[in-house]
């Protein structure tokens, strides 16, 4: 089988206006464990041509879920594999502007759960790491963007705390709007936090 950081490569560079993709951070240093993510560092000609062409070109990898961080410094477009994997494709040169808190609706309950269960794969890489300052942090800023705009009335204390609050909180949310939002990704997702 081939290796992931070949396929993500492998992948982007069909693009034309992609110059470059390096894996970057413990992955490429050596120094990963098991709930580390990938990170890849992509350099382009045509950012723009290239952000439209993503849900395409990451295809081959077969996504659970995809999308762009709303909370990253320069664009970032991250996927969450089978097993779970957490992939970014980190774009350098492209600054991006801290977006605010969700603001819940039924049009936006399903990013907000891909977005809920990619930054808890995250987490639980970092809680493994024994990175409990940046959790804790995380754990707040967690809070302030997905659970308390979605109801939610206490902040998390850890990353399986996090999950409890957010699935009460969604399923209210839920109700009030009308609407489910499928659970493949959470069931990928706490197949690794356990």
């Amino acid at each position: 089988m081939r290796r992931l950081d070949d396929r993500v490569i492998d992948a982007l560079k069909r693009h034309p206006s992609v110059r470059s993709v390096q894996l970057v951070g413990s992955r490429a240093e050596g120094r990963a464990h098991r709930g580390s993510d990938w990170d890849f560092l992509v350099e382009s000609d045509d950012f723009t041509q290239v952000a439209d062409d993503l849900p395409d070109l990451c295809r081959p990898l077969e996504p659970v879920a995809q999308q762009w961080d709303r909370l990253s410094t320069h664009y970032c477009w991250m996927l969450m594999l089978r097993g779970p994997l957490k992939v970014d494709l980190i774009f350098p040169d492209v600054p991006h502007e801290l977006e605010p808190p969700w603001a819940p609706s039924a049009a936006n309950l399903g990013a907000i759960d891909r977005h809920f269960w990619d930054w808890t794969l995250w987490l639980s890489g970092k809680q493994l790491a024994g990175k409990t300052d940046l959790v804790a942090a995380e754990l707040d800023k967690l809070f302030v963007h997905i659970l308390g705009p979605l109801g939610a009335k206490q902040r998390p204390s850890s990353v399986s705390d996090a999950v409890g609050i957010y699935r009460d909180a969604r399923a209210e949310a839920e109700e009030r709007f009308g609407c489910q939002v499928p659970r493949d990704l959470e069931a990928e997702v706490i197949s690794a936090l356990a």
